[in-house]
């Protein structure tokens, strides 16, 4: 199993930008995907990014262009910076990871992200 504690949500207006972090601990040699996700108000969580052990990358067509995932692995970290933030990419994000064969499938907490017009 692993943990992911994410960081740097807020408050943008509309045009603006953020980068959020997900520090990864635990069983990191086990992971084999690992994403970003959104819940908007009433919604249900769909993904944004995922990059895979091989770095693959596949990101949703509403952020395509303006939103780009990484990783830092020497940091155990997974970010997503986020341009050209847009009212409706208004949603708490939350970090995932997924192991090998699907042996686990690990959430953090979740960040704040509001986008005002």
């Amino acid at each position: 199993q692993v943990q992911l504690v994410e960081s740097g949500g807020g408050l943008v207006q509309a045009g603006g930008s953020l980068r959020l972090s997900c520090v990864v601990s635990g069983s990191i040699d086990s992971i084999n995907v690992m994403g970003w996700y959104c819940q908007g108000p009433g919604k249900q969580r769909d993904p944004v990014a995922t990059i895979t052990s091989d770095s693959s990358i596949n990101y949703a067509d509403s952020v395509k262009g303006r939103f780009t995932i990484s990783r830092d692995n020497a940091k155990n970290t997974v970010y997503l910076q986020m341009n050209g933030l847009k009212p409706e990419d208004t949603a708490v994000y939350y970090c995932h990871a997924r192991g090998y064969l699907r042996a686990f499938t690990s959430w953090g907490q979740g960040t704040q992200v509001t986008v005002s017009s």
